[in-house]
């Protein structure tokens, strides 16, 4: 796995583990990507999380979520703002994520929160991900 990206490392995870039907997948834990799993969770793209203490880093596993024909609840998770091209959005610019039917996830001086938390605090900052 690559090390100079461990968000999208971590999405790309999850957008595996959806397209295989598995039930959970484990990650590595950080701060950053605690945070975004649980702006997923506010947002019921995940059915839970529970984070794993190990003598390292730690883990965080992500019981996903499916609707009852088998289908992912996560038909798209896409990282937005990479290393090489960081992309900010200021409180009147965040975006609407397929009409208002998907989320964008910020990282803001308030911490991680969605779109919709963003707009209502009056904030912007660090375009991350969308998942619809």
């Amino acid at each position: 796995m690559s090390v100079s990206d461990p968000i999208a490392d971590m999405l790309t995870m999850i957008r595996n583990a959806a397209g295989a039907k598995k039930r959970w997948v484990v990650l590595p834990a950080s701060n950053i990507k605690k945070a975004i799993v649980a702006a997923l969770e506010r947002e019921k793209f995940i059915r839970r999380y529970e984070l794993i203490e190990d003598e390292l880093q730690g883990k965080i596993k992500v019981y996903l979520k499916y609707t009852p024909a088998n289908e992912s609840v996560i038909g798209r998770i896409d990282r937005i703002s990479k290393p090489g091209r960081r992309r900010y959005v200021r409180r009147d610019e965040i975006p609407r994520v397929r009409g208002g039917l998907g989320t964008a996830v910020l990282s803001t001086s308030a911490g991680v929160m969605t779109d919709k938390e963003a707009r209502l605090k009056g904030l912007g900052g660090e375009w991350l991900c969308n998942v619809w």
